[in-house]
C-alpha cells in the first residue's frame, strides 16, 4: 500500500502501518478528486479500503481522515480546505476533543476542567493558557487547529513502530553503486535511532524512486520488504539486508531522485527473543561494536565513524547551500557582534 501511495506524493511520510502522510504543496488541482483517484487506485490494486484526509497541517489532516471514515457524506474523502471559516468552525464543533490526534484520555479529561469539550473549543482557546497548563506539544496542536503547520511526527509519537530515513538526491543517480551508498547511509541513519529509543527491529524496507516532476524521463519507483530471521537493531545485519533489497529492485536507465530505508515491526529490546541457535558471544560482541561506534559519533560528530559502502564523496547527497546556521546548538555558529 505504502508503495502505490508514494507514487501520489515526492514527499511521504510513513506514520505508521497503515497511516501515511503525502505532502501536496503546490499541487495545483482538485485536491478531492485526486484523493478519490488516490482512495480508488489503492483499493484496486491492493483491495485495501482507505480513506483520505486533507489539511493544511498534520493534526487537520489526522482530523479530516477522521471525519472521512465517520461520515458518509463526504464519500470517503475530506479535505478542509474547501470549508469557509463558519462552515469549518460549525464541523468542528460537533466533534469531541478526545478526537484530535495528540489529545489522550488525560489531556481530554484535563481540556474538560478549562470546560474545552470541542475540537473547536480548542482551537479557540489561548494558546498562553495551553502552554502553561499542558505544554509546548499541546500548544502546537491548538496552533495546528487554526491551519499553522509546526508539528513534526516525533512530537506526538511515542516509541516508533517504524522507523524511516528517506532524502531526495542533490543530483539524479544513475547507478547502483550511488544507490547503495545513500541506502547505506539511510539505513545507517535509521539504525542509530533504533538503538537511541532502545529497540529492534524484526524487517526492512528499502524502495527507490525517479523524479515525478521530469516528465520527460521515464518513471519507475519500487520498494521491497525484507523481513529478518532475527530482531535486531545491529547496523552490519540492517545494512545487509537492505542492500541485498536494492539489488533486487534496481533496473538500469533510470535518473533516480530518491532513495530511503524503513525498518518495520519495531519492538522493545527489552523483550527481544533470541534465536535458539543464537552465538551469544558473537551477539554480544555486536552489541558493544555498535555502542562504540554510536559513542565515538556522539563525541567526535555525526559519521566520524561510518561503513565503507556507505561512500566518501557522496555526490548524491541533498543540496545545502541554504541550510540556517545552528545558533542553539553549536557554539561556533553563534551570532557575533562588531564593535
Amino acid at each position: 500500500m505504502m508503495s502505490v501511495l508514494r507514487q501520489f506524493s515526492p514527499n511521504q511520510e510513513v506514520y505508521s502501518i497503515d497511516e501515511c502522510f503525502l505532502a501536496l504543496d503546490g499541487f495545483n488541482l482538485d485536491l478531492t478528486a485526486y484523493g478519490q483517484v488516490i482512495r480508488q487506485r489503492v483499493h484496486r490494486w491492493t483491495g485495501i479500503p482507505v480513506c483520505v484526509g486533507i489539511g493544511p497541517s498534520k493534526t487537520l489532516a489526522k482530523l479530516a481522515n477522521h471525519i472521512a471514515k465517520k461520515r458518509p457524506e463526504w464519500n470517503s474523502v475530506c479535505d478542509l480546505g474547501t470549508l469557509s471559516e463558519q462552515d469549518l468552525n460549525t464541523l468542528l464543533g460537533s466533534i469531541e476533543v478526545g478526537e484530535v490526534w495528540g489529545v489522550g484520555s488525560r489531556i481530554r479529561e484535563k481540556l474538560a476542567t478549562l470546560k474545552i469539550h470541542t475540537v473547536l473549543a480548542l482551537k479557540q482557546a489561548d494558546a498562553g493558557l495551553i502552554r502553561r497548563q499542558f505544554s509546548v506539544v499541546t500548544e502546537r496542536t491548538v496552533m495546528e487547529l487554526r491551519g499553522v503547520s509546526c508539528m513534526t511526527l516525533e512530537e506526538v509519537a511515542l516509541a516508533k513502530q517504524q522507523i524511516m530515513c528517506s532524502r531526495s538526491f542533490g543530483a539524479p543517480v544513475m547507478d547502483i553503486t550511488g544507490l547503495q551508498e545513500a541506502v547505506t547511509s539511510y539505513a545507517t541513519t535509521a539504525a542509530e535511532k533504533l538503538r537511541r529509543q532502545s529497540s529492534v527491529a524484526g524487517a526492512v524496507q528499502v524502495f527507490i524512486s525517479t523524479g515525478p516532476f521530469r516528465e520527460d524521463d521515464p518513471q519507475y519507483s519500487q520498494g521491497l520488504t525484507i523481513p529478518l530471521p532475527d530482531t535486531t537493531s545491529n547496523t552490519l545485519k540492517l545494512v545487509k539486508a537492505a542492500l541485498w533489497g536494492l539489488r533486487r529492485i534496481y533496473r538500469p536507465g533510470y535518473r533516480y531522485a530518491k532513495a530511503g530505508v524503513m525498518l518495520m515491526n519495531v519492538t522493545p529490546a527489552a523483550a527481544q527473543q533470541n534465536s535458539l541457535f543464537a552465538d551469544e558471544v558473537a551477539d554480544e560482541s555486536a552489541v558493544q561494536l555498535m555502542q562504540t561506534m554510536d559513542l565515538i559519533n556522539r563525541k567526535m560528530g555525526k559519521d566520524s565513524v561510518f561503513l565503507a559502502s556507505a561512500g566518501i564523496r557522496k555526490h548524491w547527497q541533498m543540496k545545502r547551500g541554504n541550510k540556517s546556521p545552528c545558533y542553539t546548538t553549536d557554539w561556533t555558529q553563534l551570532a557575533q557582534v562588531q564593535s
